[in-house]
């Protein structure tokens, strides 16, 4: 392949005694002239491979199809009206919709659609004040993490004066009186995409003044790695406040009585999650996982003159809570057994009622609500079944069909998934997800979609997806796995995969390609393995470990260079799942897995197809750049290595409909036609 040429440097420097070579540093002034050039060449070059082959107009226009249906966010109840998001497939963004009945006909509450011509300044969050006057929002251009508040009337539709400027991973969280919430800012960086993000503060905003005159509800200079997120209850006998460290699940948490006191310790040091789920008297409900790796439900009394005393309500079980909820005087705890969802309401005092009655196994989630509340919701979904919003009569517990996802041409006979096992390189039993068509002919010629993630305690649950229902229509098995390093059994799961223990997420991933081609599902001519962000990080290093595993790779917005993922925005709070590359024995075993140091000159790599957005200021887009310029460089074969850069997007959230169908139609119809070019050969042979 003539790829564009890249410049090269001479950079070499010594870290914990090792000679480590960077000679594509220069890609990391990602936002300069010269990288938006080298950037511009790489795009040019692989829309000549991309747009080139017989499936992609094919996809697109399925895709196109598949789009073209409503979709519905889980509704939640704030005062007397109903709020949620709506698509009817046609739009670039989701609409947000109030009702205010339950036979009210729902209104457009507000369109982010005329935030931009061309749909890429998105709605992030809105949150409504307790007494439903006000709607706190955000907003982020072009797909960055920074958000801008603004502050809407409800009544009126009309937005007010309010504006709040360099917010990030923050919540808008209302005072009890609504006369202003709070939110997490940082200081106005010099470069907004790259700069380090830290020592954030804690800002009051009251409704009606300018953001200058915000007033520090909490700060700790002292500690530069600690972000705040707090709570404060409709009848604000007392605030709490939860310090966390990076993506570290454990946290702090502090109380405050009046506002003219400060904020006591409850607890002190990081020894496990605590979230707080609702209060009620002196009593307050948190879900919590110290002294339970796979989840507990505690109270805290909070009663005048004495220490604050915790009671364990609800204790660990042998399945993992994956999340819970108090509404309607009662706890309703979501299990996971084996990664398929199993809820289990309890009284207040944690005495078993019942199990919620499931059509079938798979995925729910929702019950949003307060103890004072007669219904919620919640949805149910798997990877072959459309979502379904019901209804939950918090009295009776009984369940009622409150909207469902309908496609053109589905029906759920024409498919078929199945949970199976297999043993990894060290014998530990992971589950996978196996879905497909009812009646597809399944052999070594059969084209998979190798899906994972394996990382900072999240797990990856089935749910249906346009996009992979995309994938099984032209013919493909999807097979998504769950690797350690998720939360899928708890805080053991977790830890098995990160730090250290890395390496075993790899090892997940090879043996599940592995499990798959000695059943033949596939082969390794026809698996495409794709992930993004840290699945971006697993797909690239698994690729390089094993390259004759897979036809094709995709790393998605990936972590690439693991020796300087730290000095970018955020990339310092991956410390907790990664380690530090400061710390000799973090970077060594950093260093053996990084996917940008561990390229092999002369060896034959998968077609790979890096993605990426020229926005992405969660991980860089530098990551991708380097990684593709050193593989472009060092690949000892005729396979294509091509980068995708999206110009006006971030790290995902809040793409475009047209720039996601788009992408998607470039990824399968390439994957579909580097596949197709060995099974010719196989069949002429």
């Amino acid at each position: 392949m003539k790829y564009p040429i890249t410049k090269k440097e001479n950079i070499t420097e010594t870290l914990h005694g090792q000679s480590i070579e960077d000679p594509y540093r220069w890609l990391e002034d990602f936002t300069s002239d010269e990288s938006s050039a080298w950037v511009e060449a790489q795009n040019t070059f692989s829309d000549q491979k991309l747009t080139n082959n017989e499936f992609k107009d094919k996809i697109k226009n399925d895709l196109e199809k598949i789009w073209v249906t409503d979709t519905m966010s889980m509704p939640y109840v704030r005062g007397d009206n109903t709020f949620y998001y709506f698509n009817d497939g046609s739009l670039q963004q989701n609409l947000l919709m109030i009702k205010g009945c339950e036979s009210c006909e729902a209104a457009i509450l507000l369109d982010p659609n005329l935030f931009s011509e061309d749909g890429t300044i998105s709605l992030s969050s809105a949150t409504v004040s307790p007494d439903g006057k006000y709607l706190a929002y955000s907003v982020s251009d072009g797909g960055s993490d920074w958000r801008t508040w603004n502050v809407l009337e409800i009544e009126t539709k009309k937005k007010t004066s309010d504006v709040i400027n360099w917010s990030k991973f923050s919540n808008a969280t209302w005072a009890s009186d609504s006369t202003g919430f709070y939110y997490q800012k940082y200081a106005k960086p010099s470069e907004a995409l790259a700069d380090i993000n830290k020592g954030p503060k804690l800002y009051f905003h009251k409704i009606g003044t300018d953001q200058n005159e915000d007033i520090i509800e909490y700060e700790d200079n002292s500690h530069p790695n600690w972000s705040w997120d707090i709570t404060v209850p409709k009848h604000n006998k007392f605030k709490l406040l939860s310090v966390s460290e990076g993506t570290d699940e454990r946290n702090l948490l502090y109380i405050k009585f009046k506002d003219s006191e400060g904020y006591t310790p409850v607890i002190d040091e990081f020894i496990g999650a605590f979230r707080y789920l609702d209060s009620k008297d002196n009593l307050v409900w948190f879900y919590t996982t110290h002294n339970a790796p796979r989840g507990k439900v505690a109270s805290l009394d909070i009663s005048k003159g004495a220490p604050p005393q915790w009671n364990e309500v609800i204790s660990e079980a042998k399945e993992t809570i994956s999340s819970v909820n108090v509404a309607g005087n009662k706890i309703i705890v979501n299990y996971l057994e084996d990664t398929l969802s199993k809820v289990s309401f309890f009284t207040l005092s944690g005495s078993f009622i019942k199990n919620l009655n499931l059509e079938s196994r798979g995925t729910v989630q929702g019950f949003d609500g307060g103890l004072e509340d007669s219904y919620s919701f919640y949805e149910f979904t798997n990877f072959i079944s459309p979502q379904k919003i019901y209804r939950l009569d918090l009295n009776s517990l009984e369940s009622s069909l409150f909207w469902e996802m309908k496609l053109p041409g589905f029906d759920k006979e024409d498919l078929k998934t199945d949970l199976q096992f297999f043993s990894s390189k060290d014998e530990t039993k992971i589950p996978i997800h196996i879905s497909h068509k009812s009646n597809l002919e399944i052999n070594k010629n059969t084209p998979v979609l190798l899906y994972g993630y394996g990382g900072f305690n999240i797990s990856i649950l089935p749910a249906f997806s346009k996009i992979f229902y995309s994938w099984m229509q032209q013919g493909g098995i999807l097979a998504v796995v769950n690797l350690r390093g998720g939360g899928e059994y708890g805080d053991v799961w977790h830890e098995q995969g990160m730090l250290l223990n890395k390496q075993n997420v790899f090892d997940d991933f090879a043996y599940a390609a592995k499990y798959l081609h000695n059943k033949e599902f596939g082969s390794s001519k026809t698996t495409v393995s794709l992930g993004g962000s840290n699945g971006g990080l697993l797909v690239a290093a698994t690729m390089l470990q094993n390259p004759d595993l897979f036809r094709v790779a995709v790393p998605q917005v990936g972590v690439l260079d693991m020796l300087r993922f730290h000095k970018f925005t955020i990339g310092w709070a991956w410390e907790s799942d990664y380690g530090s590359p400061d710390e000799e024995e973090d970077f060594n075993n950093l260093l053996s897995y990084s996917p940008y140091h561990n390229i092999k000159e002369g060896v034959c790599y998968p077609t790979t197809l890096i993605t990426t957005s020229a926005r992405d200021d969660r991980v860089v887009p530098a990551h991708s750049y380097k990684f593709a310029a050193r593989l472009q460089e060092l690949q000892g074969c005729s396979n294509p290595i091509l980068l995708r850069v999206e110009s006006r997007a971030g790290h995902g959230a809040g793409t475009p409909k047209d720039k996601k169908i788009e992408e998607i139609a470039d990824i399968y119809g390439f994957a579909l036609s580097e596949i197709s070019k060995d099974l010719e050969v196989i069949n002429n042979d």
